[in-house]
């Protein structure tokens, strides 16, 4: 077996521009190679018409996962179980699972395999670190390869987000962007897949920032598919109800290109893609939206199983058809119909012809009109609840229900009565193995049939047929851009960045036409208001004393403006006393909001971790860059006792967490808190209400290893010569960033006198 090797926790958020030479190489080498996208790939989770239809034909009939005689069974791995959608591009099969599953050492891996043998051709392998996402979602999100460069993206669990060359495995960029963005990983473990528009790699997710994104949102960032730098960020509403798993559509409605999207706040948006321009927006349902759209032309079809917002608010569910030619806030005028009280909400809607597949969550599949969302047969049983897409192949519907029951349909819209042929081989079923569970798609590629549950991948072919493909239908083209060549929008990037004092970037403008086509990249004016200096050419030289603070860069051309955000953090050591300061640091990722500045009665300043955030009560705030390692961090905090209830406070150093838990009356040293087969150190302790502790984590790389020790005593006695906890982890985190760690579910926590060293 060909592997990578596993894969060290580098993060290139420093690297971002040398990387991007070594792209540059790599794209030069690969010209021919990528001169033409062959329509049989499957690059992203729905297939290459972004809608769960292949026009291939020749496909089995039947299956059985069981193998055998007449089974079109051409291989399986009973390795490689997982949860997310497979996609093959060039030959190559790729999908995110886990690696080592229920060990000591489980973390998670993007696997590579031949896409006709099923043989492992690399593993990129990397840990799961400071979230709480539980080891069996791990691997919920979908990877997306690029046609174009043959690269695959990846978005783990706890927010690393990997480019990947899709021949070898070797990593070409990386973020961690739960310490950079303040991505969002929970222990519900829904997970966004990226998707590619051109020269970007774009997805959404709720996320706690920086300055004015320090307000959980669902946010929808762009990057350059490139290096990694980020094109724009754009937010929805504010503190939405839900976390999801919901997936772009991109289509051209209207001429103009428009990435639409369901959201965590329960709007349907339809966004320019490469500007980042919110186009429409519909208010759909009260809580988060997890399916992907279905377009067809300038019409779209949603579905939810939550609660409506009025005038519907007594019902629950909805299939909606809308108008996506529309704009601003569409929620009253495009619905094209809406059909009530029909709850499906993980599965994607199939459109074939002129019907919808529906699976609701209760495992049946609804068949509607598309033009007036009316039942036009009566509902399939499909087994007891519905996650994956069904796809449409070869006259058939392919579809797996969630607890391991598999479906071979084919529709017949002649049958107006059932819309389904009964006799023959109109509609086959069985069971993959008991207790295997099926959250992914199925697959189509180049005459093979992949279905991936939790206990294997199966791939099935029918070598007695023959294989052939119908070609796409014509898909509508956007306006020319040499229509309107007027400038209407401008763009500045990187829009966010991360530097040291001293360090430099060199801006670029780029300009738009209202419809959001690119036109050049154009001189302009360019500003910053502190903390730095920029020349004409768009040259940004952050301030040599600069600490801790924020810049914001903007660029005008006529009338146009756009800006972009900079941190700048200094090396190590690092103080934060409180002082002098109206709220936490600017540069802390995810700690505006759910704390607060305030001044004790000796006048002397502290944060506030309080309780009164819905659902940020249990957070994490990350410190500073990510490629910090072998250092210490130190704070001052003081648990409160609420009700007889105390809260948990800790540190977090190099992706460890130590965490005092006034809730269990413990310590505890960890990495993957919530998965209880990790390595951990655990001690009974008592917190006292009332008093400030000092807490103290160092971790530090040795002989390959992370040795990592943590201690805490009373403020006011003497430090204390023994540590409290050590750990080694043969499995290390070699980086990440520091932060802090709080539960004020129960009570709040003060903190202060925070200082990262390095390591003596």
């Amino acid at each position: 077996m060909k592997r990578s090797g596993f894969v060290g926790l580098f993060v290139g958020w420093l690297l971002i521009a040398s990387l991007a030479a070594t792209f540059a190489a790599a794209q030069e080498a690969k010209t021919d190679a990528t001169a033409k996208a062959d329509p049989l790939d499957w690059p992203y989770w729905r297939g290459p018409e972004w809608n769960s239809i292949s026009r291939e034909t020749g496909l089995p009939d039947t299956i059985n996962p069981g193998g055998g005689a007449g089974s079109n069974l051409a291989w399986k791995r009973e390795d490689l179980g997982g949860r997310s959608t497979p996609v093959v591009l060039r030959g190559k099969l790729y999908y995110l699972t886990r690696h080592n599953p229920g060990t000591n050492k489980e973390c998670e891996k993007i696997v590579c395999l031949d896409a006709a043998t099923g043989e492992t051709k690399w593993e990129s392998i990397h840990n799961v670190w400071s979230s709480d996402v539980p080891d069996t979602r791990v691997g919920w999100s979908n990877v997306v390869g690029d046609p174009e460069t043959g690269f695959v993206y990846a978005l783990g669990a706890n927010g690393l987000f990997k480019c990947l060359d899709g021949e070898n495995g070797k990593i070409q960029w990386q973020i961690p962007l739960h310490e950079q963005y303040g991505v969002l990983t929970t222990y519900g473990g829904r997970t966004n897949s990226p998707i590619i528009c051109e020269d970007m790699v774009i997805f959404g997710s709720v996320i706690i920032g920086w300055g004015e994104m320090a307000q959980p949102a669902h946010r929808i960032l762009a990057f350059d598919k490139r290096n990694g730098q980020v094109r724009w960020f754009i937010s929805t509403r504010l503190r939405p109800e839900d976390t999801i798993y919901n997936n772009p559509t991109i289509a051209v409605i209207k001429g103009q290109k428009l990435m639409i999207t369901g959201a965590g706040d329960g709007w349907v948006y339809g966004i320019q893609p490469r500007t980042g321009k919110k186009v429409w927006e519909y208010q759909f349902s009260k809580r988060g939206l997890n399916l992907a759209p279905t377009v067809d032309g300038d019409v779209i079809y949603m579905a939810h199983s939550e609660e409506n917002p009025p005038p519907d608010v007594t019902k629950v569910g909805a299939v909606a058809a809308l108008d996506g030619t529309q704009e601003g806030n569409v929620s009253k005028t495009a619905e094209i119909w809406k059909t009530l009280e029909i709850a499906d909400g993980k599965s994607s809607i199939l459109k074939v012809k002129d019907r919808l597949y529906c699976p609701d969550d209760g495992g049946k599949l609804f068949v509607l009109d598309a033009k007036d969302g009316e039942e036009v047969c009566k509902k399939i049983g499909l087994g007891t609840i519905n996650f994956g897409a069904p796809v449409y192949a070869d006259g058939k519907i392919f579809y797996s229900e969630k607890n391991g029951r598999w479906y071979i349909l084919t529709p017949d819209e002649t049958k107006g009565a059932t819309g389904w042929e009964r006799t023959g081989k109109g509609k086959t079923n069985g069971t993959f193995n008991q207790g295997d569970e099926c959250w992914a798609s199925p697959v189509v590629s180049h005459g093979r049939l992949y279905i991936l549950t939790t206990g294997a991948l199966y791939c099935f072919e029918d070598k007695a047929k023959k294989k052939g493909a119908d070609p796409q239908p014509p898909q509508p083209q956007e306006s020319p851009v040499s229509e309107d060549q007027t400038p209407a929008q401008l763009q500045i990037v990187p829009a966010e960045l991360l530097l040291k004092p001293g360090e430099k970037q060199t801006y670029t403008a780029r300009l738009y036409n209202a419809r959001g086509q690119f036109l050049k990249t154009t001189e302009a004016k360019f500003a910053v208001d502190a903390n730095g200096t920029i020349t004409e050419g768009g040259e940004f030289t952050a301030a040599t004393d600069a600490k801790h603070v924020a810049a914001i860069v903007t660029a005008s051309v006529g009338e146009l403006k756009a800006r972009a955000r900079v941190r700048i953090i200094p090396p190590l050591p690092w103080k934060f006393d409180m002082e002098g300061l109206t709220d936490a640091p600017i540069t802390w990722i995810g700690a505006r909001y759910r704390h607060q500045l305030r001044k004790g009665p000796d006048g002397n300043s502290f944060l506030a971790k309080i309780t009164t955030i819905p659902k940020g009560t249990r957070s994490r705030a990350s410190l500073g860059p990510s490629d910090l390692h072998d250092y210490t961090i130190q704070a001052d905090m003081l648990p409160h006792e609420l009700d007889k209830k105390q809260p948990d406070m800790g540190l977090i150093a190099q992706g460890y967490t130590f965490e005092i838990s006034g809730e269990r009356n413990l310590l505890q040293i960890g990495s993957w808190i919530s998965h209880d087969k990790r390595y951990f150190a655990t001690k009974k302790f008592e917190l006292e209400p009332g008093n400030w502790y000092t807490l103290k984590l160092q971790a530090a790389n040795v002989d390959g290893q992370a040795v990592v020790k943590a201690k805490v005593w009373k403020r006011a006695d003497k430090e204390p010569t023994e540590w409290s906890l050590e750990l080694t982890d043969p499995q290390p985190n070699k980086v990440g960033a520091p932060g802090l760690f709080g539960n004020a579910t129960n009570a709040e926590v003060f903190i202060d006198n925070v200082t990262v060293t390095p390591n003596n």
